[in-house]
């Protein structure tokens, strides 16, 4: 039997996620100029609040040197502003600016009406796919 990488689904899931994430990242490019990286930032902060870079870096998988230099972008831009950890001096707590706010309800609009085109795309299947991902998501090891 002859493997064929597009039969693989790991391939194809990689595949469908960036061509799903090159989608919206033209969105939120044209509306405010921002790379995946720091649209990444900035949606984890506006979800999170104030964390250190080590904290995003975990939550949206991408090195800690890329969230590093997007945040410091962020900050120059007006959207994050940076100050000591409150519990490890050693880290720098990242956290919306009130521009940063203003800029994420704009596209947390955006977003919500992507995820609706994806899911009118998907029709009936996108429950069963989400919960797909769901299980997919979860690590069979941490038990």
């Amino acid at each position: 039997m002859a493997f064929h990488l597009d039969d693989f689904l790991p391939y194809r899931l990689a595949v469908a996620a960036q061509q799903v994430s090159r989608r919206f990242a033209r969105l939120y490019a044209a509306e405010a100029g921002l790379t995946i990286p720091e649209w990444r930032v900035l949606a984890h902060l506006n979800h999170s609040g104030s964390v250190s870079v080590r904290d995003i870096h975990t939550r949206v998988s991408l090195d800690k040197s890329v969230v590093s230099r997007a945040a410091t972008r962020l900050e120059q831009a007006g959207l994050v502003a940076k100050s000591d950890h409150a519990g490890d001096r050693r880290l720098i707590a990242l956290e919306l600016t009130p521009q940063g706010r203003d800029l994420m309800d704009r596209l947390g609009q955006v977003a919500q009406a992507f995820q609706d085109r994806l899911l009118q795309e998907l029709g009936p299947d996108a429950a069963a796919l989400s919960a797909a991902l769901d299980r997919l998501a979860q690590d069979p090891d941490a038990s």
